[in-house]
């Protein structure tokens, strides 16, 4: 990886249901051998941020223009942005499988929650009031805080949201994960145009194979 000169043109997936998941998914493959990441230097980090909706057109400028003039930090705040993703995957894939969350992963996270939650502020909302984050064009980090508050809103929310934290079926290890918003939350794939298709079109193949043999 090459910390803050190259930049990726891989398009992000920003359908999982929650910001931390879609974070998370910036990693195609996850649950492979062979995972393919879309994040290859903190340029593409600040790439992810502005579609994500985190930063502006004006505050991703702002980031890239530090990165290129900090770039030992920019290549530092990337490699805890990758320690966190895969902290964050680990987490809601064992959520997923309804299997015990690791203890350093949670304290990874809650690390990161700590120094998001010092920059959260509370401003006029009309008619009531709301939470926003501090204006720090020029902070590397920024763009981890909504990412961690998303993690820490989904494990404590609603229960029967985290229930809903399913994992792509795929056998190949797509790794996809998802908020399942189905009404009988029937999902198992990351879509039915991907993964989801290529196990119907391996059933039938099945489903004709022992056809062939029982006619045989």
């Amino acid at each position: 990886m090459q910390g803050d000169q190259a930049m990726s043109t891989e398009p992000f997936d920003f359908e999982a249901g929650a910001l931390c998941l879609d974070f998370a998914n910036t990693v195609a493959w996850h649950a492979s051998e062979q995972p393919e990441d879309r994040l290859d230097s903190y340029l593409d980090l600040v790439r992810w941020g502005e579609g994500a909706g985190i930063l502006t057109p004006g505050r991703a400028a702002k980031l890239r223009q530090v990165a290129r003039e900090e770039a030992g930090a920019a290549a530092a705040t990337f490699a805890e942005a990758v320690r966190l993703r895969e902290a964050l995957y680990r987490i809601f894939a064992a959520v997923a499988d309804e299997d015990e969350v690791a203890g350093a992963d949670l304290d990874l996270l809650n690390d990161h929650l700590a120094r998001a939650l010092s920059h959260l502020k509370v401003v006029p909302a009309a008619p009531a009031f709301s939470w926003a984050w501090q204006e720090r064009s020029h902070d590397l980090h920024q763009i981890l805080w909504p990412v961690a508050r998303s993690a820490a809103n989904l494990l404590t929310g609603d229960r029967d949201t985290l229930d809903r934290v399913g994992q792509c079926a795929d056998d190949r290890g797509c790794g996809y994960l998802f908020v399942d918003s189905s009404r009988n939350r029937s999902r198992r794939w990351c879509s039915m145009e991907s993964c989801g298709n290529r196990a119907k079109v391996h059933r039938h193949y099945l489903r004709q194979r022992e056809e062939q043999d029982h006619n045989r």
